[in-house]
């Protein structure tokens, strides 16, 4: 069967992908646990962002496509290493002279900075699943420290001393000389400060499962190795995690491809099966930087949604995960109507085609049916022209163009138009500059306003067919700079919607208006435009 007619017979995106990679793994897991688990890991030493919720996106787009190809049950962990030491106090974080006496203390040990949870490891943790639960993100919160404290590792914490020397042997070579000197798989908790030491493991006794180390205060202290007195070295506590639960799926960033690899060996050691793996390129601020939860750039989850629907998002997450992907504000508006597109093809697909569309994904199969013909640019130039913050005045324009409308019928569109206008607020009407038309260009405006002026129906093809032939007749080459025209002197600012759509909605009279206002400006103003 030729290649083309192959993948008509089955989805191709990548969650599909993926999730054939596991349908190897669903005996063994069935007999062992009954289940394949999918497990997400978040480090709570900073508030969670889209990085974190992009990977738990994705892994739930590979998980529902597991669950179309197989009747095994599935889980997800979404797993905080909240048992890490405090290494440095971020920066977007409150009374830094006060959590960095902490420095070095499990976070779940370290006073929270907002003062509204038991500790700093504790808010963040709160952060993480408030934001994925408000989303509806189906999954089970798992706590290091919990893990650590309740006795669940103990038993591999044991075996982990018993291979102490194996894992030695895979760690040391991709260490620097200096960290390989006092290398251990173990962190030892001081018991007199309650610290995470970094220090020399001296002696490893495995007949009576302790270890001996020097204490801060030059005290040498002999303890078992325990959940309460121990922590693993994260490369090994990441092995250690997969072979207690026995993962079979976990995603990770591209920057953590030779950790997978160390951890996946040191699972092995312990006698485990390590994840089927998947690694995405890094999110970037808007300098092109990796974002940081300590430094906080990039964008926030509520920052996102303040601009755009969160399917927006879920969409930007969808395609090409393996490719570096920059996250600001000016990436939204593409976003919206990259979604609205998606959710306009899925109607005219068939279903394998379906499963390969963006939205199958992010509405688990049954996406929404929106009455929705506006797109997101033009509402946004709706609110630019009308230098409006009022959702009302923007449903005047709406219902005239489409009667039946109302933010009743249509929520969807109601929340668009709310996005709409916080995007106007924010980062295109403190920019707005209206740039004067020359001579020719104020010929070719004349012309559309008695071209217009002719028209008795309003349909936007109509329009829009208008729209091209003045500029062809006025010879504008590329056309595109005719429409560069119109959003400069008629929108103020350098990229604007269709046209047609956009005064089939605004209005022929009222366009007039806008085009006699760019013929009688005079003022040469010099245009600069907010990246």
């Amino acid at each position: 069967m030729p290649q083309e007619e192959q993948e008509r017979k089955e989805p191709q995106s990548w969650p599909f992908q993926e999730a054939r990679k596991l349908l190897a793994r669903v005996p063994q897991a069935q007999a062992s646990k009954g289940y394949i688990l999918f497990e997400t890991g978040y480090g709570p030493s900073g508030l969670p962002h889209l990085g974190t919720f992009g990977e738990v996106a994705r892994t739930t787009f590979v998980r529902r496509a597991f669950e179309t190809l197989s009747s095994c049950p599935t889980r997800l962990f979404a797993f905080s290493d909240d048992r890490d030491g405090l290494r440095k106090v971020p920066q977007n974080t409150p009374q830094q002279q006060r959590i960095s006496a902490f420095l070095e203390f499990p976070l779940t040990q370290t006073p929270d900075p907002w003062e509204c949870c038991d500790s700093f490891g504790h808010h963040n943790n709160n952060k993480l699943r408030s934001f994925l639960d408000s989303f509806g993100f189906q999954y089970e919160f798992k706590s290091a420290t919990d893990c650590y404290l309740s006795g669940i590792y103990d038993a591999a914490l044991l075996k982990v001393l018993f291979h102490h020397e194996e894992i030695l042997e895979i760690m040391l070579p991709s260490l620097r000389a200096e960290r390989a000197a006092t290398y251990s798989p173990f962190f030892p908790i001081s018991p007199k400060t309650g610290k995470i030491l970094q220090v020399a493991i001296e002696h490893y006794d495995i007949p009576s499962g302790t270890i001996v180390f020097t204490d801060e205060d030059g005290t040498r202290v002999e303890v078992p190795v325990n959940g309460r007195t121990c922590k693993l070295q994260w490369k090994v506590d990441w092995a250690t995690r997969w072979y207690v639960f026995g993962v079979d799926y976990e995603m990770s960033g591209k920057d953590l491809i030779p950790s997978f690899q160390l951890s996946s060996r040191i699972c092995r050691a312990l006698g485990g099966v390590p994840p089927e793996g998947f690694h995405y390129e890094l999110f970037l601020d808007e300098e092109s930087k990796k974002i940081s939860k300590s430094k906080g750039n990039g964008l926030t989850m509520e920052e996102w949604i303040r601009y755009g629907p969160v399917e927006s998002l879920s969409t930007y997450l969808f395609h090409s995960p393996k490719s570096a992907k920059r996250l600001f504000f000016d990436v939204i508006p593409r976003q919206v109507e990259e979604y609205l597109a998606c959710l306009d093809r899925y109607a005219q697909e068939d279903e394998i085609r379906r499963q390969d569309n963006p939205v199958w994904h992010i509405h688990a199969g049954a996406p929404p049916s929106l009455k929705c013909d506006l797109s997101f640019g033009v509402l946004l130039n709706l609110a630019s022209v009308c230098n409006t913050e009022d959702p009302t005045v923007l449903w005047g324009f709406i219902v005239r163009y489409r009667p039946e409308a109302s933010p009743e019928r249509m929520p969807f569109l109601a929340k668009l138009v709310g996005h709409a206008i916080a995007y106007y607020k924010d980062f295109v009407k403190p920019h707005k500059l209206y740039r004067t038309a020359t001579e020719t260009e104020k010929q070719a405006l004349a012309d559309l306003g008695k071209a217009l002026s002719t028209l008795t129906a309003s349909e936007a093809e109509t329009i829009q067919a208008v729209v091209y032939e003045v500029g062809k007749a006025h010879g504008f080459s590329p056309l595109r700079t005719w429409f560069s025209t119109l959003y400069e002197t008629l929108l103020g600012q350098k990229e604007g919607p269709r046209m047609g759509s956009f005064i089939a909605l605004y209005g022929i009279a009222e366009t007039m208006q806008l085009i006699e206002t760019a013929l009688k400006r005079e003022k040469e103003e010099t245009m600069t435009w907010h990246k």
